[in-house]
């Protein structure tokens, strides 16, 4: 499981289907063996010494809950059901009474691109059949486009115009952040095959992150069953913000790019690209993840900060 999936935090007041799924001890035995290796119902029925009907049905209640994911593969006798934790930790946590925020966030879905330049390999899907033709640039002009759940190039860039909110609000804005789940592209998959990948706002390059790599050890969480496991399953979760200090990729800081170089009072719209430069040192691709795949199921979020009221 990738780092960034750090924990699922459990809202007593709200989750309480987890609760109930969480207070058996043959289902917390489960949880327990399969943190450690992926496992299939005879071989963890055979470790707590359960008949296989009754691991299958608490098996089925963790499911349902969200806590683990299962995969049926062909076996040496029909197909076996391979079962793996959806989560590396579980928090229960009450929620704080919340503060008034004076803040405005956008999802864009990744689809509803305004501009493109990609190179093949490249592509897009829905969550059900791949857009277009594959590696067929022209593909990303497809109107069906608007649906889609997975876009990936070798070089290039897509480009997003958000709605420009600090224009219609008094009071300064003090962080404008972008996120989306990203990760390297190459033929198949690669846990080491590096990649530099570029955010451009309002033409202005804040800054570059190094994906790692191109992730298929196991399939997204949200990634449909038709997507071959050979192709990118998910990627890592990503924070570009830029303050009046400078830019940060998950606050860590990468540039010296403020606010005030955005020029933002002067464009109607947030115009955000996000690409492979033509000189990066690791020019390894990229897959945009959206809704529908990959283990964060949101498309582009553009959030502003602006100062209290």
């Amino acid at each position: 499981m990738n780092e960034e999936e750090k924990v699922l935090i459990v809202n007593p007041l709200e989750d309480i289907e987890i609760l109930k799924a969480l207070a058996s001890e043959p289902r917390i035995g489960i949880l327990n063996l399969i943190r450690k290796k992926s496992l299939n119902v005879n071989e963890i029925s055979d470790a707590l010494k359960l008949p296989q009907s009754t691991v299958a049905t608490h098996i089925a209640k963790l499911e349902k809950a969200g806590l683990i994911s299962s995969e049926s593969v062909k076996a040496r006798k029909g197909n076996q059901k391979i079962c793996e934790p959806s989560f590396r930790e579980v928090l229960v946590q009450f929620p704080e009474d919340k503060k008034e925020d004076n803040s405005v966030e956008v999802e864009m879905p990744i689809g509803l691109f305004t501009d493109f330049h990609v190179t093949a390999p490249c592509g897009l899907c829905s969550t059900e059949k791949i857009i277009g033709f594959l590696d067929m640039p022209d593909s990303f002009l497809n109107p069906n486009r608007m649906s889609a759940g997975l876009i990936w190039c070798t070089t290039g860039f897509v480009e997003y115009k958000f709605p420009n909110n600090a224009l219609s609000n008094s009071h300064g804005l003090t962080k404008l952040e972008l996120s989306m789940e990203l990760s390297s592209e190459t033929p198949g998959t690669n846990p080491a095959w590096l990649s530099d990948i570029t955010m451009w706002l309002n033409g202005v390059d804040i800054g570059t992150w190094t994906s790692p790599g191109d992730f298929g050890d196991r399939r997204g969480k949200y990634t449909p069953m038709w997507w071959k496991l050979e192709g990118s399953q998910y990627g890592l979760l990503k924070h570009w913000s830029v303050t009046e200090n400078g830019s940060y990729i998950d606050g860590i800081r990468i540039s010296g790019v403020c606010l005030e170089d955005l020029h933002l009072g002067g464009h109607h719209s947030v115009t955000m690209r996000i690409g492979l430069k033509e000189t990066a040192a690791h020019p390894g691709g990229m897959n945009i993840f959206g809704r529908g795949f990959g283990n964060y199921d949101q498309g582009i979020k553009m959030f502003m900060q602006f100062a209290p009221e």
